[in-house]
C-alpha cells in the first residue's frame, strides 16, 4: 500500500543581495499583477524605494495595503475578506508578526503567499504554520508552506544582532528535536518519515561554518543561515507536523513564552535550552557547546542571561504544553537532572542566571 502524499514547496526561492528591487519582475514573471501587502511597522520605510520602484517598472497595482502590529486570529480572518477579490498574491514583508499574519491571511483565501524576511530570528517564515493569538493563547496554527521566499541580504545583514543569534539558536534547536522524534518513534508514540529527517538533518549545513564571531560573518554565511531555515520548514511540511523542527527545547520556550513577564526572543531561549536538552539526551554535546561559544551566541545571550526563576518554572510547565507529545523532559528524572545541570554546566551559568 502506497502512503506517499503530495506536498508543496515554494516555486520562488531567491536568496542574495538587491532582491527586494527585483520582487516586481519576480511577479510579472510569474503573471502576479495584483498583490496585497502586509507589513511589519517601520518596515515600508526601509523598503519602499527600492520595491515601489520595482512595482512600477513592471505594472504591479497594490490592491491592498496593512501594517501589521498584532497576530489575533480573528482580526487576521477579517482582514483576509477584505482583501479585494482578483488579488493575485499576498505578499508579507518583516518580521515574524507580519509574516505570520500574511501567511495565514493568504491561507484564509486560498491565495499565494510570498514571504520576505526582513531577519532570520527563526524559521517561520518557510514552514506551514502560523504563530498567532487563538482566544487570548498564542498557539501554533495550521497554514499553508509560501508560494515563495525573498531574502535580500542587504536587509538582513542590518538587522540587529539579537535576530541574527535568535536565528541561530531555532537553527541549532533541530539537534535536539531530531532525537527527541526518533526516539517518540521507536516508542511508538509518533509517526517517523525519514526524508523529513534527512532534510531537517540537512539544515544543520550552518552548524559547521561558524566563524569566530558573528562580526566575522559574510553574506554567504548569512545565505547558508537562510538556506538552513528553509530547509526546515520544507522537512515541517513534508513530516506534516513541526516534530523535524521541534522538541524538548521548544516546549520549554513555549512555556517561557506563557509563563514569564518578559519572554526574550525564540530562538534565544530554544538555543539555550537545546543546549540544556542535548545534555538530558547526551547527544552531540561538544558540537553544540563549540558552536554556541565560538558562533557568538553564549557571549550575546550571557550580557543578559535568561531568568533563572523563568527557565525553572518553564521546565516544570513544559511537558504539559502539548499532550501526548514524547520528548526528553517525559523521563521521570529528566526534571531533577536539568536542574542540576543548570547549576553544575559551565555554559548554562553564564546563559540562565
Amino acid at each position: 500500500m502506497l502512503l506517499n502524499k503530495a506536498i508543496n514547496i515554494p516555486s520562488l526561492m531567491k536568496i542574495g543581495s538587491g532582491k527586494t528591487a527585483k520582487i516586481g519582475k519576480y511577479l510579472y514573471d510569474r503573471k502576479f499583477f495584483k498583490t496585497a501587502l502586509f507589513f511589519s511597522d517601520g518596515i515600508e520605510n526601509i523598503v519602499a524605494d527600492k520595491l515601489y520602484s520595482g512595482f512600477k517598472e513592471h505594472g504591479i497595482e497594490i490592491v491592498r495595503k496593512d501594517f501589521i502590529s498584532d497576530i489575533n486570529i480573528e482580526n487576521i480572518i477579517h482582514t483576509a475578506f477584505k482583501v479585494p477579490q482578483g488579488t493575485d498574491v499576498i505578499i508579507g514583508i518583516g518580521g515574524g508578526k507580519s509574516l505570520d499574519y500574511s501567511k495565514y491571511c493568504a491561507h484564509t483565501l486560498q491565495l499565494p503567499f510570498i514571504s520576505v524576511p526582513t531577519s532570520v530570528s527563526n524559521d517561520g517564515f518557510c514552514s506551514p504554520s502560523a504563530s498567532l493569538l487563538v482566544e487570548g493563547k498564542r498557539k501554533s496554527v495550521q497554514a499553508s508552506i509560501p508560494y515563495g521566499v525573498v531574502a535580500d541580504l542587504d536587509i538582513i545583514t542590518s538587522a540587529p544582532k539579537e535576530t541574527f543569534y535568535s536565528g541561530l539558536g531555532d537553527m541549532i534547536s533541530k539537534v535536539t528535536a531530531l532525537w527527541d522524534w526518533k526516539k517518540a518513534f521507536d516508542k511508538k508514540l509518533s509517526d517517523y518519515n525519514d526524508f523529513s529527517a534527512m532534510l531537517a538533518y540537512n539544515s544543520l549545513d550552518a552548524l559547521h561554518y561558524a566563524g569566530e564571531r558573528e562580526e566575522s560573518y559574510s553574506d554567504e554565511f548569512y545565505s547558508r543561515l537562510v538556506n538552513s531555515l528553509v530547509l526546515s520548514g520544507i522537512a515541517m511540511e513534508v513530516a506534516g507536523s513541526s516534530r523535524p523542527a521541534s522538541g524538548s527545547e521548544h516546549l520549554i520556550s513555549h512555556a517561557m513564552d506563557f509563563l514569564s513577564l518578559n519572554p526574550r526572543m525564540h530562538g534565544l531561549q530554544v538555543g539555550t535550552a537545546t543546549y540544556l536538552c542535548a545534555l538530558l539526551q547526551d547527544n552531540k554535546v561538544a558540537e553544540i557547546k563549540r558552536f554556541l561559544e565560538t558562533s557568538g551566541f553564549a557571549d550575546f545571550v550571557s550580557k543578559n542571561p535568561l531568568d533563572k526563576k523563568d527557565f525553572l518554572a518553564a521546565l516544570e510547565y513544559a511537558p504539559q504544553v502539548k499532550e501526548n507529545y514524547y520528548t526528553i523532559l517525559s523521563e521521570n528524572d529528566s526534571l531533577q537532572r536539568a536542574k542540576e545541570f543548570i547549576e553544575k554546566d559551565d555554559v548554562l551559568k553564564i546563559l540562565v542566571r
